[in-house]
């Protein structure tokens, strides 16, 4: 009989058998470890930033801080729940978002001359729109895992006409922003279960008098401003070009190593409207330059990563579906967000994810990110849903 002389043997079983243990009580509180990591350095860095771009409110970091705190109860919660449960309420989800976005448009709070909010005095005040970036990657993930891939005429009408539905009524909240994010949501829904490429020639070529209708029939006139003025800001420069003129003031000051951490100019001086939403990013530039914005930046990439690296490895239709549409759709948060206050896309109105001011876009974003670890988490279950 045979026996190992080697002295390290039982340490080497030791070592491994507790990093097992530590894999297996990540998997069995269903949480993807290096997910949740860049997550919590996400929303610390967030509130990092928000401190300064909010002129050191300490009530505007609480609330955020409390909004990261209930987004990852969400985020915990939702990752304990099978997909295949998910999926099943998917519906009633759906019909409950679009009733609520009816309420707005009914009885919703006005608030800078949109009425976007649900106000319950002394209790909450939400925007239902925001769960929309989230329940339509769902039921069109549901819808599509349920027929045959790709989708022929009659399926893509009915999943055009899911979308349409509460794309149009944010559009009349107005929020550009928003319904634009929702329409990709449910667009790369299409995309990933592999939408012929006639169709998407289609679409493209279908955008150009979508957008010339737009423009006269839908659009207001601040939203057509926006556009003259992504088109040349220095038109305007005192009026409407002065928040793409400041920001990237902002950024182009910062240089490589930034002014440092409460030291910007352009938001403490009050240059930079709404410097701790949609334009925190200009934020970040000044006070940290490229170095800090380039570390955000491979953030993110390595979320986006990790989410792509989770549709890959789904087990069902339902899983790929949905996990890719909500990895790309927070692929468009990023990029739209620092398109707009860069000068390179107009001003729609989409915040930077974790970084702007906003509970109830941190709490869907968190609970999107749930709904992707219940898919790495679950992948035992092969049912077709």
């Amino acid at each position: 009989m045979s026996m190992n002389m080697n002295p390290n043997f039982d340490r080497t079983l030791s070592n491994e058998d507790v990093m097992k243990r530590r894999a297996s009580l990540l998997q069995r509180l269903h949480i993807d470890g290096l997910l949740l990591l860049l997550l919590l350095i996400l929303g610390a860095a967030g509130l990092f930033v928000l401190y300064s771009a909010s002129g050191k409110s300490w009530d505007l970091l609480i609330k955020q801080a409390s909004s990261f705190g209930l987004g990852l109860v969400m985020m915990f919660v939702i990752a304990q729940v099978e997909p295949r449960f998910l999926a099943r309420w998917v519906p009633l989800g759906y019909v409950l978002g679009v009733l609520l976005l009816v309420a707005v448009d009914v009885m919703g709070h006005n608030a800078m001359g949109a009425t976007r909010w649900i106000n319950i005095p002394g209790v909450i005040r939400f925007q239902p729109a925001e769960f929309m970036k989230l329940f339509m990657p769902m039921t069109l993930a549901w819808y599509m895992s349920k027929r045959n891939l790709p989708p022929n005429l009659k399926h893509l009408v009915i999943s055009l006409a899911l979308i349409g539905v509460p794309f149009v009524l944010i559009l009349k909240q107005p929020d550009l922003g928003t319904a634009m994010l929702v329409l990709a949501s449910g667009a790369f829904v299409l995309f990933v279960g592999g939408l012929q490429w006639r169709w998407i020639f289609g679409a493209v070529t279908a955008a150009v008098p979508v957008a010339v209708a737009m423009w006269f029939f839908v659009m207001h006139d601040y939203q057509k401003q926006r556009v003259l003025t992504f088109l040349d800001p220095e038109s305007d420069p005192l009026g409407t070009g002065w928040n793409i003129i400041q920001s990237k003031a902002a950024i182009g000051s910062g240089g490589v190593f930034g002014k440092g951490w409460l030291m910007g100019t352009q938001s403490h001086l009050d240059f930079l409207p709404e410097s701790h939403t949609d334009f925190i990013i200009a934020v970040l530039g000044e006070e940290f330059g490229l170095v800090g914005v380039c570390l955000l930046l491979t953030l993110y990439l390595l979320v986006i990563y990790r989410g792509l690296v989770i549709t890959a490895q789904a087990q069902t239709l339902y899983g790929k579906l949905l996990a890719g549409s909500i990895t790309m759709t927070f692929f468009v948060y990023v990029f739209v967000n620092i398109g707009m206050v860069s000068g390179l896309l107009p001003v729609v109105g989409v915040p930077l994810p974790f970084i702007s001011y906003g509970g109830t876009s941190l709490v869907t974003l968190l609970s999107g990110f749930g709904v992707l670890m219940s898919i790495h988490t679950h992948r035992k279950w092969i049912a077709q849903v």
